[in-house]
């Protein structure tokens, strides 16, 4: 088709090209797909729990009073850090008394010291005998032995003290605080229940499904709220899967990136292969919706109510509905 593109007759060259543009959009833009059966992993969904990988207990390791409690349920903690800390006043009390024992032993020893050079200078000029000599020796040995016991003794009690200081033993999130502040407390009472800060999905499987599994198999995680919807950017693996059948169930967990902002004990929908079968996948954009029924248009005319299943990707799964060989088209 030839246009004249001269000044003289925009009006017309504009009328020309929009008659075009109708008949093209008039036009049906056909994209055929021949229906097939396909094999896929047959996914079956279970429940997973978000569980920490560790859980471990903050105890007391001195009796006394609980103060200086600095945490609470949900708080994030690192390995090592004062959550409280237990006064025990006798102890304290204990270390001043050590103190003024010190403090004597010490005057006495280097008395001790003196009387020792002083038998030592008399010796050597014959006035004394080497008996006394050995005894003022003896004396301040003596004084040199009790000041070093006196000495462990008040570290003894200063490490007592330091032992009051209750540490997180790993970083993760406190899940439960087991005291109050101002409780009296005896040696190995648990302070806080804390979880590892590394979470996986445990899943319950039933025990028929336990030959399909193994370390490795991937798995898709659904939203969060029990949805019965995959998240696409969360998926996972299976890390560890426990060697024993109880309840008729196997337990496995599962890693999944991203858990740390659940909930420990949240439940989350999980699609694993226990499998494959044959079935009919068409693209979502196939499928078409009017007024909550799913249907397909035939390249022959018509439409065809179809049910549909799990979404992989871009392509979903058709239950029933469609036959091998089915031409179809955009809805």
């Amino acid at each position: 088709m030839f246009f004249n593109l001269s000044r003289k007759k925009p009006m017309k060259l504009f009328a020309s090209l929009c008659i075009i543009g109708l008949l093209t959009a008039a036009w049906p833009v056909r994209a055929d797909l021949i229906v097939d059966v396909v094999r896929v992993d047959d996914l079956k969904a279970v429940f997973g729990q978000v569980r920490s990988v560790d859980q471990t207990e903050a105890r007391t390791r001195i009796s006394g009073t609980l103060t200086d409690l600095s945490i609470d349920e949900g708080d994030m903690v690192g390995k090592g850090q004062v959550l409280a800390v237990v006064v025990d006043e006798k102890l304290a009390l204990q270390l001043v008394g050590l103190d003024a024992r010190l403090k004597s032993l010490t005057a006495r020893r280097k008395l001790a010291e003196t009387n020792l050079k002083r038998a030592d200078d008399l010796r050597k000029k014959g006035t004394v005998s080497q008996a006394r000599l050995d005894e003022a020796r003896t004396d301040l040995d003596v004084m040199r032995q009790e000041v070093a016991a006196l000495r462990a003794e008040q570290k003894l009690i200063a490490q007592r003290i330091q032992d009051g200081v209750v540490l997180a033993p790993t970083g993760g999130r406190v899940l439960r605080v087991e005291k109050v502040e101002g409780s009296v407390v005896t040696p190995g009472e648990n302070v806080a229940l804390i979880a590892s800060d590394h979470y996986v999905l445990r899943l319950r499987l039933p025990e028929r499904h336990a030959k399909f599994i193994k370390i490795g198999d991937a798995v898709q995680v659904g939203a969060r709220g029990q949805s019965g919807v995959a998240d696409k950017d969360r998926a996972g693996k299976i890390r560890q899967i426990y060697p024993e059948i109880s309840d008729g169930q196997v337990l496995a967990d599962v890693d999944v990136p991203g858990l740390g902002d659940f909930f420990v004990g949240e439940r989350v929908r999980v699609w694993l292969a226990t499998g494959s079968r044959e079935t009919f996948q068409v693209p979502v954009n196939y499928i078409g919706n009017r007024l909550g029924v799913s249907f397909v248009r035939l390249a022959g005319g018509g439409e065809v109510i179809v049910q549909t299943g799990m979404r992989r990707g871009e392509m979903v799964e058709v239950l029933s509905g469609l036959r091998a060989g089915d031409d179809l088209v955009l809805p």
